[in-house]
């Protein structure tokens, strides 16, 4: 799964990279961003600016905000089988920009890690969104994470990962109309074009923030990465 991520890119090397043209908000860096938080994406609307949608989709249908965990992750494998999924992935995809994104291992207590990319750049992981009205009238829109199987550097702690796309297949997963072609961009990203380590347990609160959340830790992880 994925329960927690980062943006920290400065402003200018994420919008060279998603050729972004800014934004209706202020880009502000993110450590530790949560569900329910608004965190940035990019949807087909318009491919050259972030929006910020609330983590964790509330289906247009639904007749209130639901009272019980939110929904941020959907499974790669089940999207055409769920009425909340089915129809987004036709026509309301979306891309989650991120630098990072978390999991934790239970060692005597839960200690956090951070995966990357190897080489350093920023990613985007699959996302559908959803747009929600109140009954006063006002406009909630959601997004949820799209999930896979672990690669192999996921594996030692856990059996899912967020469904990370190559760059040259953003356009596909923003325009592409057959479902049988966006399915196959549903897959494990490469585990040796990433890398993982430990960071301060800190992050596990979800109001905390700052560049110190993304500090390696000193103390050996279970990757065996170097920094």
């Amino acid at each position: 799964m994925c329960g927690r991520f980062s943006l920290t890119t400065d402003e200018q090397r994420l919008n060279e990279f998603f050729r972004l043209a800014g934004g209706d908000e202020p880009y502000v860096p993110r450590y530790n961003g949560a569900p329910t938080q608004n965190l940035a994406v990019i949807t087909g609307d318009d491919t050259t600016k972030l929006r910020y949608f609330r983590w964790g989709l509330i289906p247009s249908w639904a007749k209130e905000l639901p009272r019980s965990s939110p929904v941020i992750n959907a499974r790669a494998e089940s999207l055409g089988e769920k009425p909340m999924f089915r129809r987004l992935i036709a026509r309301q995809r979306c891309l989650v920009p991120a630098d990072g994104f978390y999991e934790w291992v239970r060692a005597g207590k839960k200690q956090a890690y951070r995966f990357v990319m190897a080489d350093g750049f920023p990613f985007a992981m699959v996302g559908l969104w959803d747009a929600w009205k109140s009954p006063e009238g006002s406009i909630l829109r959601s997004f949820a994470i799209v999930t896979t199987e672990a690669n192999e550097l996921m594996k030692p702690i856990h059996d899912r990962m967020p469904v990370i796309l190559e760059k040259d297949h953003y356009k596909a997963w923003m325009g592409e109309t057959d479902e049988k072609l966006l399915r196959m961009l549903l897959r494990p990203f490469p585990g040796d074009r990433m890398k993982a380590y430990r960071v301060s347990d800190r992050v596990n609160k979800v109001t905390a923030e700052g560049p110190d959340l993304i500090k390696p830790q000193a103390e050996p992880d279970l990757f065996s990465t170097d920094f």
